[in-house]
């Protein structure tokens, strides 16, 4: 059996990187808890603040054996910073990642995932429909970009860099989800309402019956509302400390 290289990172970075690794195994630890992982594949990545530097998990790992020590750094072309470094990343995952990062330099985290709910309603003409409150959250800051194939062509990145804008969130054509989050925490929150309103999307499509659908009024003022709920703060905020309870329970080796 093949056994990882034990590493620890801990006093060998910053106090700051070494809390954006922690944070980003969680998250890691969080997709496998609610099902979103796709074996050793899609990634989420995180800006180390401060830095040019980008931290994404190593390509043939699965989720649950990333922690905050083996998270690969690289540059914001894919380069491996660390020469020593005995683990490789994706490059057709990176395409998607750099051009986002590339884009939305405030934004440090990039979350993307292959989900049969977000798969199935980015391959509806229609796209996400004003269903549920979760839908509410990210048809207020939604995008849309078309598939090319997998992505390894560098010319694809200005495509999806003028199809994201200011979004939080995409749908991937025929492909998945695409969240943004200026914390690990709200790109987590973003994904989290997008999977929902897509889940609950495809359970009224399935009914046969007439849906309701929310008004536009509802969705232009749902950020405003958002910010009377959680007091100013962002959603990932609020439930970032209480998600990383959750894992350090279940996954106790996440933060070596």
């Amino acid at each position: 059996m093949f056994e990882l290289p034990k590493i620890s990172l801990k006093d060998k970075v910053s106090v700051q990187e070494w809390q954006i690794r922690v944070d980003l195994a969680a998250c890691y630890r969080l997709m496998v808890m609610h099902g979103w992982d796709d074996l050793i594949h899609t990634h989420i990545s995180a800006r180390i603040p401060g830095t040019e530097y980008l931290l994404i998990n190593a390509f043939g790992l699965a989720f649950e054996e990333v922690t905050a020590s083996n998270l690969v750094k690289i540059d914001i072309d894919g380069n491996i910073i660390d020469k020593d470094c005995s683990f490789e990343i994706n490059p057709a995952g990176f395409t998607i990642h750099n051009a986002m990062h590339e884009a939305r330099h405030e934004d440090i985290c990039v979350m993307h995932i292959h989900t049969d709910e977000t798969i199935a309603v980015a391959s509806l003409e229609e796209g996400l429909l004003p269903l549920s409150q979760y839908a509410m959250f990210a048809l207020a800051s939604m995008s849309y970009h078309g598939y090319e194939g997998l992505a390894v062509n560098a010319d694809e990145k200005l495509r999806l860099q003028e199809d994201l804008g200011d979004a939080n969130f995409m749908l991937l054509r025929n492909h998945g989800a695409l969240t943004m989050g200026k914390t690990i925490g709200d790109a987590f929150m973003h994904m989290y309402d997008l999977t929902r309103a897509c889940q609950v999307q495809l359970q009224v499509m399935s009914t046969g019956m007439r849906p309701i659908y929310a008004p536009q009024s509802i969705i232009d003022g749902i950020k405003a509302q958002a910010n009377i709920v959680h007091a100013g703060k962002t959603g990932g905020e609020t439930a970032w400390p209480a998600m990383m309870r959750r894992v350090a329970r279940e996954y106790p080796d996440f933060s070596s």
